[in-house]
Parts: C-alpha cells; sequence; structure tokens
C-alpha cells in the first residue's frame, strides 16, 4: 500500500495529531512548574521514545517489513530536523522573556509561509493556489487570534517587525519551519520501497533519539537537578510522553504522505480545540476580533481540506 491508495489519510492523521498535542501540551504546562522550562521539553522526548519505538515494532509487523537501512541522506535529514526544533523551542522561550513578547509569538507564526518555501525549495513539494491561498488565510486568522495591539492588530504587525521581539519571533518560526521540512525529508529519504507507515515511525524514534541524546546530555552537564525532577515527576511526564508520541505519529505519518506545507496549516484545528477547551473551562466571550481570526482560520482549513 502507497500514499496514493489513500490520499485523504493525511487529514485524519492531522487532526488527531492536533487533539493529541493539545492534551501533551497540557500536560507539559502542569510540569513546568516541577521542573522548569527545559526539563517539561525533555519530558516530551525522554517518555515519548519507549511509545514512540513501541509503534516502530507494531508497524514492522503491521506493514511486514523489516526497518530499512539507514543511509547518510536520512540521518541528515532527521539530525536537521532534531536541532532546529530544540533551536526553534529554545527561541520561542527567549521571546517569552522579551518586553512585547506578545508581537514576537505573532511573528512566530509565520511558520506556515516559510514551512511552504521550505518545503518547496529543499524537497520540491508542489504549491497549488489553494493551498497558498488556504496558508494565507490561516495565517491571518492565527494573528488575529493573538494580536499585540487588538485595537490595531494590523498596524502593530507592520510596523514592529524590525523589532528585537519580532525578528526572534521570525526566527523561531522558520525553525520549527525547517524541523518540520527535515522530518518529512528523511521520510522520503528512506526510498519508495519503504511503507510509509514505516518509514514515518523510523524517522520518528530516530528524531526523538537525537532529541534525547542532545537536550538530555546538555541537562547531565547543566543541570542534573532538572533531570532528577524529571525521574520523580514520572506519573505525568509518562502520560506528556505518551500524548506526545501520540501526536508525533499523526505528524511524521501525515508528513509521509503530503507536502509539509499542508499537514502544518491543517493542524491549526489544535487551536481550534485549544480554544474549545479554555472557553468551556473560563466560560469566557470571543472578542470580534478573535471572532473574526476563528472565521478566517475556520476558512482556511476547510479550503486546504477540500482542495484534495
Amino acid at each position: 500500500m502507497t500514499p496514493t491508495d489513500l490520499p485523504w489519510l493525511w487529514i485524519p492523521l492531522t487532526v488527531w495529531a492536533g487533539f493529541a498535542q493539545t492534551l501533551r501540551n497540557a500536560a507539559q504546562r502542569s510540569l513546568i512548574a516541577q521542573v522548569g522550562t527545559l526539563g517539561a521539553t525533555l519530558v516530551r522526548f525522554l517518555y515519548g521514545l519507549p511509545f514512540a519505538a513501541l509503534w516502530l515494532i507494531t508497524t514492522t509487523v503491521l506493514v511486514g517489513q523489516s526497518p530499512p537501512p539507514i543511509n547518510p541522506t536520512f540521518l541528515a535529514w532527521v539530525l536537521e530536523g532534531g536541532v532546529f526544533q530544540i533551536l526553534a523551542t529554545a527561541l520561542l522561550l527567549l521571546v517569552m522573556t522579551e518586553r512585547n513578547f506578545a508581537l514576537g509569538v505573532a511573528y512566530s507564526k509565520t511558520e506556515l509561509v516559510q514551512v511552504a518555501v521550505f518545503g518547496s525549495v529543499l524537497l520540491g513539494d508542489p504549491l497549488a493556489l489553494p493551498a497558498a491561498l488556504a496558508i494565507f488565510v490561516a495565517t491571518a486568522g492565527v494573528l488575529l487570534l493573538s494580536p499585540d495591539d487588538r485595537t490595531h492588530p494590523v498596524r502593530s504587525l507592520v510596523m514592529g517587525w524590525t523589532s528585537r521581539s519580532a525578528l526572534l519571533g521570525f526566527a523561531s518560526g522558520a525553525c520549527f519551519a525547517l524541523a518540520a521540512t527535515g522530518y518529512r525529508g528523511g521520510a522520503l529519504a528512506l526510498g519508495g520501497s519503504t511503507h510509509f507507515l514505516l518509514a514515518a515511525a523510523y524517522t520518528l524514534v530516530w528524531a526523538q533519539a537525537v532529541q534525547v541524546v542532545m537536550l538530555g546530555g546538555w541537562l547531565l552537564v547543566r543541570n542534573r537537578a532538572v533531570l532528577a525532577g524529571v525521574v520523580r515527576a514520572w506519573r505525568t511526564s509518562l502520560f506528556a510522553g505518551f500524548m506526545g508520541a501520540a501526536a508525533s505519529v499523526g505528524w511524521f505519518t501525515a508528513m509521509a504522505i503530503e507536502p509539509v506545507a499542508h499537514v502544518r496549516t491543517l493542524g491549526l484545528v489544535e487551536l481550534l480545540f485549544s480554544l474549545v477547551v479554555s472557553r468551556r473551562l473560563f466560560q469566557e466571550r470571543l472578542s470580534r476580533l478573535e471572532v473574526s481570526g476563528l472565521a478566517l482560520l475556520t476558512v482556511g482549513l476547510i479550503i486546504i481540506t477540500l482542495g484534495h
């Protein structure tokens, strides 16, 4: 079976990934007070790796193939993805410390546009007009959901693009885009003879292993207390790791099937899940600006979905 046999499969996989990521984020946020931001980030990889490995074993049985041989191109793409994902997270954390952090966060969400460019240039992924329109509309909707200046959202984005916060946010979005491109590149580098489920699972295990070694090694040298805290908080960490692996299975498999720009655009459904949970929990009403952003985001998701 090839991706062309199930051309629509990336859609439910991406929606599932967005839902699982919402739960993972909630679990990670609850860990920050105990183990800090870097510890909570490590949890995602460290506790997710066993579940990713289990999925790889299950996949080899399901598709009747053994893991493919490693090639330098695959390793280069996986390393690129792992490094840029950690850099993206670090830059986003740095944005959070900025005085004008809301503007930086908004610019980090230009990831959609950047991932379309990187996917096209580095992987040769096509970008049809409907997909480009969906990316533009969805990005506009996301920016309206989290503006720096709620009274003049567009003006604040245009006038503030040269600020330190905006540049850091833009760099974070670029790193996230390069990470996603790297993971798709890794899956594609395993060759067409490798079943797409196995290619995605294999790429996921290698990516998480690389990130555990890099981030875990850095903490081992610089802050062992954080590692001890991660071990002590194993119950919540286990749930966060499981949901993180479940989300990654959806992301990686969808990106093995479909161009990464399409997957990341539909992946914004995560914001809808988060918004619904937030409104249900706190009984808050949406502002006109948020309603407009939500409407644009929904239109973008519909365009990217119906375009396939």
